[in-house]
């Protein structure tokens, strides 16, 4: 009953938020999604991650195990699943992003922050910046056939990753005056994000949701599967190796639809995927997290 009640108590903020979202745009309220999403992208989620890293008591060692045993996973799966789209005669421009880029950010890192406290977060930071990198190089080019690696450097997400974790490299720290105001407008960056997915979910135009429905399942499936028994082979401790588990078994991601949509795949099918697998979530997620804790 304990156990039941504290996965509630993380779940439930998640989703509610989320909830609020949604139902805001069905009320009919104008809510500016791209100037939201820009806001959090480009500023509030660059300085959570940064002061995230900076401030992080977890031990750079163990940040390069997760870091190491992500790629590891993320490269199995992108292994497994195409073999899956091959078997299945699925559209390999369109369904094979998706499995490969999970909601790490708007999901991942709220779910790893109430469950795992700050320590969560900032393996959850790690493994978001990774899958971010991920979808911006080998995300683009599985649909548009195209990339620059050089480019997804420019990404204030990514360029944020990459300071902080330089920071916490040199031991070194912002003046007081600097973190604390990275510190409060890194603060708007879940609470955003989550409404920012209900919109998006809301203003979903999905088709094929039969077949999303299997679809989202193998995905969650592989994923979960996947992700435990390679992150198992990196003795991790037990907080890195919940929240990798945690973060790959996320659903697709709203980014999946977006570059389905700016490069030409199937970009109906794909809201689809992101719509189902974000409901089957609400069920999914506590009993992973049930799991891990």
């Amino acid at each position: 009953m304990n156990l039941a009640l504290t996965v509630v108590e993380i779940v439930a903020p998640v989703f509610l938020l989320a909830g609020i979202g949604f139902t805001w745009v069905k009320l009919g309220f104008e809510y500016r999604n791209q100037f939201v999403t820009r806001m959090a992208m480009n500023l509030a989620m660059p300085c959570l991650i940064f002061v995230s890293l900076m401030q992080t008591s977890i031990d750079p060692a163990a940040l390069a195990t997760l870091s190491l045993a992500t790629i590891a996973v993320y490269a199995t799966v992108a292994v497994a699943s195409s073999l899956f789209i091959r078997i299945t005669g699925l559209n390999r421009r369109t369904y094979l992003p998706p499995f490969l880029i999970g909601n790490t950010g708007n999901l991942g890192l709220p779910l790893a922050l109430f469950a795992f406290g700050e320590v969560g977060l900032g393996y959850a930071v790690v493994v978001f910046a990774i899958s971010s990198i991920w979808a911006f190089t080998y995300g683009i080019y599985l649909v548009s056939g195209q990339s620059s690696p050089i480019k997804v450097f420019r990404e204030p997400l990514v360029f944020a990753s990459l300071l902080g974790a330089l920071f916490l490299w040199q031991g070194w720290e912002t003046p007081l005056v600097l973190t604390n105001t990275l510190t409060l407008v890194g603060q708007m960056a879940i609470p955003m994000m989550l409404i920012t997915l209900g919109v998006a979910v809301a203003r979903l135009h999905p088709s094929g949701i039969g077949r999303a429905v299997w679809i989202s399942l193998a995905k969650l499936v592989l994923s979960f599967s996947l992700a435990w028994l390679v992150a198992s082979a990196f003795n991790l401790n037990t907080v890195a190796f919940s929240v990798l588990v945690l973060q790959i078994s996320t659903p697709v991601a709203v980014t999946s639809y977006l570059i389905a949509d700016k490069y030409g795949a199937d970009a109906e099918a794909v809201a689809a995927l992101v719509m189902v697998s974000t409901l089957m979530a609400v069920a999914a997620l506590p009993a992973i997290l049930a799991l891990l804790l």
